[in-house]
């Protein structure tokens, strides 16, 4: 395996060169793109790719709380910093009505962790294809990084789905080195990642760093957890072979897509 060198630079531009000719090839001049802003990394480095490719004014943010999200004032921040248009769209009563309809056909099921986690996951999907249909000729960005994919971290059908994905070849490392080129808001794009619902972090949740997942991406370095972390993939690997997105694909080195194809 070659060694593992990332220009920051060159893999930015050619991301943005990618997005451009993409919506090229699958819209017209004036289509748009939707893109869930989470306040996180993912979101607001794919909204801001998508500003430089297509400009502002192609670009709709949409803000999906539940009730209440404690941490809204990030998803403004990146979008007030951006000067895209957006628009919130409070998932709160969708999300009551759906599980209160489910409970009441299965009583004898009590909600659990999967359930809590995952239905507004899917839901804000709903969410921006509802508004993509609304607004008309307009593409979902999916927002998903492949360190979050080769874990099966991305909700199947919520987070993972969308018409093209500009991340999802790159490292969580590799999505923050990104926004730093672009000079966006440092405390946004070094937020540590999570769900946003069970008040712990993505890597408190797998009980290892995404930076050992990334040595193995790039290095297939056998850190502490590297059987760990190639068991969950290969026990996730499902959500990735049923999802396979248009994605940007930087001339970078991955061991699970050379050893396993995906």
């Amino acid at each position: 395996m070659e060694p593992y060198v990332f220009n920051v630079a060159e893999t930015a531009q050619a991301c943005i060169k990618w997005i451009k000719s993409w919506m090229h090839h699958n819209g017209n001049d004036s289509t748009k793109v939707i893109v869930g802003i989470s306040g996180g990394k993912d979101s607001t480095v794919v909204a801001a790719l998508c500003t430089v490719a297509l400009g502002k004014e192609r670009v709709l943010g949409v803000m999906m709380p539940n009730k209440e999200q404690p941490d809204i004032a990030d998803s403004q921040h990146i979008i007030t910093y951006l000067g895209i248009p957006s628009i919130e769209v409070n998932i709160h009563d969708a999300y009551q009505g759906i599980t209160q309809a489910i409970s009441q056909a299965l009583p004898q099921h009590p909600l659990n962790s999967a359930y809590l986690t995952n239905t507004p996951a899917r839901l804000r999907m709903t969410t921006l294809y509802g508004v993509c249909a609304l607004v008309g000729n307009a593409r979902v960005v999916n927002t998903c990084n492949r360190s979050e994919d080769v874990q099966g971290s991305s909700t199947h059908y919520g987070a993972s789905a969308g018409a093209f994905a500009p991340l999802a070849k790159l490292t969580t490392e590799e999505v923050v080195a990104i926004g730093d080129y672009l000079g966006l808001p440092y405390e946004l794009t070094h937020k540590a990642p999570s769900d946003g619902m069970c008040g712990k972090t993505d890597e408190d949740n797998l009980g290892w760093t995404y930076h050992e997942i990334n040595q193995i991406i790039r290095e297939n370095e056998h850190g502490e957890h590297y059987d760990a972390i190639v068991k969950r993939y290969l026990n996730m690997q499902f959500k990735l072979q049923a999802v396979q997105l248009p994605a940007f694909k930087p001339e970078l080195p991955d061991f699970f897509a050379e050893k396993y194809g995906i």
